[in-house]
């Protein structure tokens, strides 16, 4: 299988990169549907790391203005990224052990 080398989306972190170009080789997406889903996943991965160096730096736990423990609002939004992330993998219906030279199903 020949496969084209395709950049990744400039809003991919270096990581992220790195799983694009890794994803890509090994199951041969090329479609502009398994793109465009590969890169919105991708974007929610570049999310959730976001949210987990915060949430490692401050803590998972905040006062409110009230003085009152609460769970830090960012672990919301790394759940959710997370969530997204891994929807995103499900949508491309990926193998989880690629066999060499199968990808994706063709058009025809």
């Amino acid at each position: 299988m020949n496969v084209i080398k395709i950049p990744a989306p400039e809003t991919l972190s270096d990581e992220a990169a790195q799983w694009w170009d890794k994803i890509i080789s090994e199951y041969g997406i090329e479609d502009q549907g398994g793109l465009l889903i590969l890169q919105t996943a991708l974007e929610a991965f570049v999310t959730m790391r976001a949210a987990q160096q915060t949430l490692a730096a401050e803590g998972l736990i905040v006062n409110d203005r009230f003085m009152q423990q609460k769970a830090h609002p960012l672990c919301t939004v790394e759940r959710d990224s997370r969530a997204q992330f891994m929807q995103g993998l499900k949508a491309l219906n990926l193998d989880i052990e690629p066999l060499k030279n199968i990808g994706r199903p063709s058009k025809g």
